[in-house]
């Protein structure tokens, strides 16, 4: 293996590949088994039905949205309905151009390379890459002084599928050549129900409706979540219970988790907690939480932030962080009443 095959440390997932373990075992291969994005899923059938139709790979596509919403299930998907080789890789492990070379020179004609966090790609990498999705080829530089050379690579017609989960990080000619930007948003909980209720069939786990209601109220509004609990609540179920999923025994087993009714977890009523205690309510900056939470910055911003904000318990404003009503009620105080031992400062 080159060091560029290396570096890249891709994945080469084709239709025929045997699949082991739950995940695999629960992903959605075809649009039909999917659940919820309607109108992603609409917009990625017509380009799906045009390309084949015209015996063209697909354009370009980029994915943004939160973490766990189906954005590396939809790149399996595409590839599974266009009869494609899927290959997987990160922004962050594509240091250097002869990555992505060897990347790009690994592909057949058609098939789809995904690239998860693709705001973190490098910026030297990503202006190899216009090239590469506009004309399909690379104009590589060898050596260095006098010695140094390009030496261009003609790339087969491949589709590129971007994801990321910050969206405003991606410099804007990365973005415009993406024929399609698509954004997933938190699933409703019907959505998240029939989730539960597939996953928990094919996982041969026995739930009564209301383990699964309970179940799905809980998950945030993400599949990934729904299938963490799953396999948490069927532990519980047949260690502490008779094996069966019921509401009383999706309750104990979350909150064995710390996670409550309004799927709120440990992390998330600590980060309100504090804003309203230290902080009387807000405005702080997220820093200033996070050291105090004893979590990374990045972390706050990027996993629980938008669920907090989506539901209405967090304000984000550009003085900082501001507790809403909702999240006061959250953790069981009233706006405007001050700490006890927190002096009222204004």
């Amino acid at each position: 293996m080159n060091e560029a095959d290396k570096g890249a440390n891709y994945i080469k997932a084709t239709l025929e590949a045997p699949v082991s373990g739950d995940e695999a075992v629960l992903r959605p291969t075809r649009f039909t088994d999917f659940t919820g994005q309607r109108k992603t899923i609409e917009r990625l059938q017509v380009m799906v039905g045009a390309a084949r139709r015209r015996g063209d790979p697909l354009n370009h596509i980029l994915f943004s949205g939160p973490p766990g919403l189906g954005k590396t299930t939809l790149a399996f998907i595409l590839g599974h309905e266009m009869g494609k080789n899927v290959r997987i890789t990160s922004g962050p492990v594509i240091e250097k151009p002869g990555d992505l070379a060897g990347l790009l020179t690994n592909l057949e004609e058609g098939d789809i390379l995904f690239i998860d966090e693709i705001h973190r790609i490098s910026k030297t990498v990503e202006e190899y890459l216009y090239s590469a999705m506009e004309d399909f080829r690379l104009d590589i530089m060898i050596d260095q002084g006098p010695n140094a050379r390009s030496v261009r690579l003609n790339l087969p017609r491949f589709t590129l599928v971007g994801a990321t989960t910050r969206s405003g990080l991606l410099t804007t000619p990365l973005r415009s050549r993406f024929t399609l930007q698509t954004r997933l948003d938190y699933y409703n909980k019907e959505d998240l129900l029939s989730i539960v209720r597939r996953t928990c069939r094919l996982l041969d786990v026995s739930v009564d409706p209301d383990g699964a209601r309970e179940i799905a109220t809980r998950a945030r509004g993400t599949p990934r979540i729904v299938n963490n609990l799953i396999n948490f609540v069927r532990d519980f179920a047949q260690e502490r219970a008779s094996g069966v999923i019921t509401r009383e025994v999706a309750i104990s087993a979350l909150e064995l988790l710390e996670i409550d009714a309004r799927g709120l977890d440990e992390m998330d009523k600590r980060a309100l907690k504090v804003i309203a205690d230290n902080y009387n309510g807000g405005p702080v900056g997220l820093a200033t939480v996070a050291i105090a939470v004893g979590e990374e910055p990045e972390t706050l911003e990027e996993v629980h932030e938008p669920f907090l904000i989506q539901e209405g318990y967090l304000q984000r404003t550009p003085q900082g962080r501001v507790l809403t009503p909702k999240g006061y009620g959250a953790i069981g105080q009233r706006p405007g009443a001050a700490h006890p031992e927190q002096p009222n400062l204004f």
